[in-house]
């Protein structure tokens, strides 16, 4: 798994007009290369009387599966530049269309890759960016009097956490990032003279705004 990507919040929409031409712009995050073609053509049911509808996308951890549409413009001037875009923009696991309806004057093959270039800045700006950080879920259960330490400590670094369950025992739920999840582990048992009980448990990808390190 990958310590780190960056893509997209979820789905977005924007829309501007060029010489009288409408481009929307659409995003989604696609996890596979399935869901980015379902996407696409979902977009291109609900503009059936488009111009064109042009797309690319961008999945897989290695960016092994991408692909660019001119829908029926000029070969390059719309699929490649917003396939562009989102590798520019560094994202993964993303899909974008932009529906072009016509408006009656010619772009050229330079305007059009403007158009949509702008058209995908547009959608994936609605959509807005995420980083998605790789983290360890990690259980503490520890008797009452470490409560107050720990969770001293959890402030003071910023630790990601989940449900707190009080019974006979204090039950944690925290997340460490992944490469940092021993180094956590080590500072539990330091804090606890060795008497925290903790179970690893899956790595997990959450979001951050920017990355935290």
């Amino acid at each position: 798994m990958l310590p780190y990507y960056k893509t997209i919040q979820g789905y977005g929409e924007a829309e501007i007009v060029i010489k009288r031409s409408r481009f929307i712009g659409y995003a989604k995050p696609a996890a596979t290369e399935e869901e980015a073609v379902a996407f696409i053509e979902e977009i291109k049911q609900k503009h059936k009387m488009a111009t064109h509808n042009c797309s690319a996308y961008l999945t897989g951890e290695r960016d092994q599966f991408q692909k660019a549409s001119d829908d029926g413009e000029p070969s390059g001037t719309a699929g490649k530049p917003i396939l562009e875009v989102i590798k520019n923009q560094g994202l993964k696991y993303t899909a974008v269309v932009v529906t072009r309806y016509f408006g009656g004057i010619m772009l050229g093959a330079g305007g059009l890759v403007r158009a949509y270039t702008d058209g995908a800045v547009a959608g994936l700006e609605a959509a807005g960016p995420v980083y998605k950080v790789l983290h360890r879920e990690i259980e503490l259960e520890i008797d009452y009097n470490w409560h107050g330490k720990l969770e001293n400590e959890m402030i003071n670094i910023g630790m990601r956490r989940g449900e707190t369950l009080f019974t006979d025992k204090v039950t944690l739920t925290t997340f460490p990032l992944e490469a940092e999840a021993d180094q956590w582990v080590a500072r539990v048992t330091d804090l606890t003279a060795g008497q925290a009980k903790m179970n690893r448990k899956d790595a997990l990808y959450m979001d951050h705004d920017a990355l935290p390190f």
